[in-house]
C-alpha cells in the first residue's frame, strides 16, 4: 500500500507546507505589529512559489531524503525591520515566536485528525487514499514538532535566539547577536557533534509520542523507510 516514491512526495510536501506555514506566521504578525515590509516584498503570502528557496526547500530536502539521511531544508527567510514594530520589544517577541506557535498548532491539528482515522475506508481507492493521508498527517506532526523545536535553539538567527536576546543585558546582547555570522557553522558542530541530535531528540518524541498516540509505531516506521 506505500512505497518509497509515494513516501518521498509526503515527507516533501508536509515539509513544504510547514515551512511555508512557518515563514508566512512571521510575515503575518509582523505586519500586525506595525512592519509591513514582508508585505512590501510579496511575502505576505501562502503561495509557495513567494516562500521556496530552490536549494533549501526543494533540492536539500530530496538530497536528504533519497540519500536515507535526516530530512533537513529551510525556506526563505521573511524580511522584518525589527525597527518598525510597534513595541519594539514586544513585536521582537511576537514576531520570533510566531512560527514555531504556528508549526506546534499544526502538528496538533495534524494529531489530532489523525486519531479520527479509525473510521477511515481500508480498501480500495478510498482506502489507498486514505493510508496516504494518514501517513501524510503523521508525517505532519514530525516534521512540524522539529521545525518548532529546531528553531527554538538559541543560535543566531534562529528564533530562540532572538527571544532569549531580549532578556540578556545590553552589553552581552550585542555581542550574542554577532554570533549570527557563525550561526550555520555552530548548528553544522552541533549536528556532527550529536549534540543538536539530543536536543532535538529530548524535547522532540515527547511531542510527538502525544500527538500520534497509537499511530506512534506505524509512522515512525514509514518515517524512516
Amino acid at each position: 500500500m506505500y512505497n518509497s516514491v509515494n513516501l518521498i512526495i509526503l515527507k516533501l510536501f508536509a515539509l513544504i507546507l510547514a515551512m511555508i506555514a512557518h515563514e508566512f506566521a512571521h510575515a503575518y504578525v509582523a505586519y500586525k505589529m506595525g512592519d509591513d515590509t514582508a508585505k512590501l516584498s510579496g511575502r505576505l503570502t501562502l503561495n509557495p512559489i513567494k516562500h521556496i528557496d530552490p536549494i533549501g526547500t526543494i533540492i536539500l530536502p530530496l538530497v536528504s531524503l533519497i540519500s536515507g539521511g535526516i530530512i533537513f531544508g529551510y525556506a526563505k527567510p521573511v524580511p522584518v525591520n525589527f525597527a518598525r514594530l510597534r513595541n519594539t520589544r514586544k513585536g521582537i517577541l511576537m514576531v520570533s515566536a510566531a512560527g514555531v506557535v504556528t508549526n506546534l498548532f499544526l502538528a496538533m491539528i495534524a494529531g489530532i485528525l489523525l486519531q479520527s482515522a479509525s473510521v477511515w475506508p481500508t480498501s480500495g481507492f478510498m482506502g489507498a487514499a486514505s493510508s496516504d493521508l494518514l501517513a501524510f498527517l503523521g508525517f505532519s506532526v514530525i516534521i512540524n514538532v522539529v521545525l518548532a523545536v529546531f528553531n527554538l535553539i538559541p543560535v543566531p538567527p534562529l528564533d530562540g535566539s532572538r527571544i532569549l536576546a531580549l532578556y540578556l543585558p545590553r552589553d552581552l546582547q550585542r555581542s550574542y547577536i554577532r554570533l549570527e555570522r557563525y550561526g550555520m557553522l555552530i548548528i553544522i558542530v552541533l549536528l556532527m557533534t550529536g549534540i543538536l541530535g539530543k536536543i532535538l531528540g529530548f524535547f522532540v518524541w515527547p511531542l510527538i509520542k502525544i500527538f500520534l498516540g497509537k499511530y506512534l509505531p506505524l509512522i515512525v516506521k514509514l518515517f524512516f523507510l
